[in-house]
C-alpha cells in the first residue's frame, strides 16, 4: 500500500513488511546469486592444458592456415566482380558534357540558370533515352526549357549506371 494509505489504517491492520510471497523472495535471492556467480565466472581465467606439445602446435597452425586459405579463396571471386573504372566518369560533372542519366544535381552548377530548379527536375525525372526526352518533363516552365535549350549541346544520355544513379538527387555534399 502507498505510504499515505497505510498510515490511514489502524495500527492493527498494518503489516510490518511489504506483502511479498515467501517463494518469490527465495526466487529473487537465487536470481541475484546466479547473476553474481555468472559475472564472477566471466572474469575467471580459462583452464589451459598443462603442457602443449609440438604436435598440438603443428595441428593448430595447420588448421589456422587451412581456415585462412578457405576464407581467402571465398573472398577472391567477390573482388573480381567489382567495377574498377567507369568509362563515363568524366560525364558525371568533370567535363563540359553532362550525362543526363547518371550525373548528380551538382554537375549543373557550372551552367548558370540550370541549378537548382531545372537541374532538380532533370535528375528526378530520368532516365532519358535521348537528350530530346528532357523537354517532356512535366511541370517544366518556359524559362527552364530555354535554359535547357541553351546547354543542350553539352548533354548526353548514356545508359543508367546504378552505382551513380542512386545518389543523383542527394550526394551528401552540403554547403
Amino acid at each position: 500500500l502507498p505510504l499515505a494509505v497505510s498510515s490511514a489504517l489502524p495500527p492493527s491492520s498494518r503489516s510490518p513488511t511489504p506483502n511479498i510471497h515467501p517463494k518469490k523472495t527465495v526466487t529473487m535471492k537465487l536470481a541475484v546469486i546466479a547473476a553474481l556467480v555468472s559475472s564472477a565466472a566471466a572474469f575467471a581465467p580459462n583452464a589451459q592444458p598443462a603442457a602443449q606439445t609440438a604436435l598440438n602446435a603443428e595441428s593448430d597452425r595447420r588448421s589456422f592456415l587451412g581456415a585462412a586459405a578457405a576464407f581467402g579463396a571465398a573472398a577472391l571471386p567477390l573482388a573480381a566482380n567489382a567495377v574498377v573504372d567507369y568509362e563515363n566518369v568524366a560525364l558525371l560533372g568533370g567535363s563540359q558534357t553532362v550525362d543526363l542519366n547518371n550525373a548528380n544535381v551538382r554537375a549543373y552548377l557550372r551552367m548558370p540558370g540550370m541549378y537548382p530548379a531545372a537541374a532538380g527536375k532533370i535528375v528526378t525525372h530520368g532516365p532519358y533515352k535521348s537528350v530530346a526526352d528532357v523537354y517532356n518533363i512535366p511541370g517544366l516552365t518556359n524559362a527552364e526549357k530555354e535554359v535547357i535549350k541553351k546547354y543542350e549541346s553539352r548533354f548526353t544520355a548514356k545508359a543508367v549506371a546504378p552505382e551513380y544513379a542512386i545518389d543523383r538527387i542527394n550526394n551528401g555534399l552540403y554547403r
